[in-house]
């Protein structure tokens, strides 16, 4: 959430990477204790792990260069990538008889918007542990340069998340950015040009967690916490805790949050920033809505608001919307960070008072737009049937912690104290490893399509391990 402190500052800075064994081995160590006491994840199971096996085996034969695409529904997916490689993976190779370095880790891509929002001692973290940084919002060519001699060059795999950032759903996937299946193609093009004969592969991996023990109870207690700070009576006082707990009771009960907290935004957006927004009005009728027709209203009106939330910041920094929601965040973004961010300033400390009083009212204003932005953000797949199709308790703590994320953002809370629910299980799949070198010839004729159609693949791929 902006505050008035915010200030002008001078342009991010490129972050490269600065692998430092000494940090990796430190890091591998704390990993154990930071996820039993600062996650809620008990346990970490990797199926098809001998695949990652072969693959690391593979690469450091020289016979393959390849990077793992990761699902990425929640914060904590780091910590289980890299229990899965410095822990799970020696063990495997091990029992199987592989000799493998001692030192196995590999190289990452994170969003140079991490560390403004964590602190600066993240992005020095991640640059020590193998780290690039990557602009999303624009074409950063000094981040895709690094990006591309790692994994053609470089001396350890590569990892990625193709949705770009989380999502908050453990069983639905966002659409993947091309990026991914295009840093394929690069890295075939310059293996190519080296004369090297190595093969390139996309190795998918899968993420998902599973509550150990069903926490509805706790999953009502954010709830009742939720209705209350959002002004809505639970109307729950005659029910047994049992009923309390049901999950129809629960279901119906977020469906009048979502409602209600729609009728707010929409209000908001119609008082103060003047935008025509339906006015949602139940039919008289002597029967009541389904839950098929309020989720169907509701995706709607969702989809209304979100449009106009981004309209709100796109006018106030002249972007015409363009693409998808995901797309216009970006840009959106990266619109904000240029005005806070300033390039076209050499020196800060050269400005009079006047104009460096100016340029913090610029980043104030800016800051106040991204806010508009970060609400779609948390909301680009969010749909009441993603809890009919498969009423889980999963599912259920998915959308109300999202509910969760949408208030806090509103409240100016702090987005690192998100509740914890219950102790989780994490299952991880490796995929099937695609080949990118065998779609090369495809790629010289048509790019486009070769991206998009390795992209649609790996979207498949990563679906298809959800469970």
């Amino acid at each position: 959430m902006p505050h008035s402190t915010i200030h002008v500052q001078p342009p991010l800075e490129f972050i490269p990477p600065n692998f430092k064994p000494l940090v990796r081995q430190g890091t591998k160590l704390m990993l154990p204790w930071w996820l039993k006491f600062q996650t809620s994840i008990a346990e970490i199971q990797v199926d098809n792990l001998e695949t990652l096996v072969q693959q690391y085996q593979s690469f450091y034969q020289g016979k393959t260069r390849f990077l793992m695409a990761f699902r990425h529904p929640s914060a904590d997916d780091p910590f289980c990538l890299g229990y899965m490689i410095w822990y799970l993976l020696p063990k495997l190779a091990k029992q199987q008889g592989i000799s493998l370095p001692s030192l196995l880790h590999y190289y990452f891509l994170f969003d140079r918007g991490i560390p403004l929002w964590a602190g600066d001692y993240v992005g020095k973290w991640y640059s020590y542990l193998g780290g690039t940084s990557i602009l999303r919002g624009k074409l950063d060519r000094q981040g895709l340069k690094s990006a591309r001699e790692l994994f053609a060059n470089g001396n350890l795999p590569m990892m990625a998340s193709p949705e770009g950032a989380t999502n908050g759903h453990n069983e639905r996937i966002s659409s993947l950015e091309p990026g991914i299946a295009q840093m394929g193609f690069w890295c075939v093009e310059d293996i190519s040009k080296a004369s090297r004969s190595e093969e390139v592969f996309i190795l998918p991996v899968g993420i998902q967690y599973k509550y150990l023990d069903e926490p509805w109870e706790n999953v009502e207690k954010l709830l009742t916490k939720l209705e209350k700070d959002s002004g809505l009576s639970p109307g729950m006082e005659n029910l047994s805790d049992q009923e309390k707990l049901a999950p129809s009771k629960l279901y119906q009960r977020l469906l009048r949050l979502a409602g209600h907290l729609l009728a707010k935004m929409e209000d908001f957006y119609r008082r103060f920033y003047h935008r025509e927004l339906p006015q949602f009005t139940q039919e008289s009728s002597s029967e009541p809505l389904t839950d098929d027709q309020v989720n169907d209203s509701i995706s709607e009106r969702l989809n209304n608001l979100l449009n106009v939330a981004l309209e709100v910041a796109e006018e106030y920094f002249h972007i015409n919307p363009k693409g998808n929601f995901i797309d216009r965040c970006r840009r959106l973004e990266q619109a904000g960070w240029d005005c806070i961010y300033r390039e076209d300033i050499e020196n800060l400390a050269t400005l009079s008072p006047v104009d460096r009083a100016l340029a913090n009212r610029v980043a104030q204003e800016a800051s106040l737009q991204i806010w508009h932005m970060r609400l779609v953000e948390s909301f680009v797949v969010v749909s009441g049937k993603y809890i009919k199709e498969k009423p889980t308790v999963d599912r259920f703590a998915d959308t109300t912690l999202l509910i969760w994320d949408m208030i806090n953002r509103i409240k100016g809370g702090n987005v690192l104290k998100r509740p914890r629910l219950g102790k989780q299980r994490v299952q991880m799949t490796v995929g099937q490893p695609i080949s990118v070198s065998q779609r090369w010839e495809a790629y010289q004729t048509q790019r486009r399509t070769a991206i998009s159609d390795l992209t649609q693949d790996l979207q498949n791929s990563l679906e298809g391990m959800i469970n």
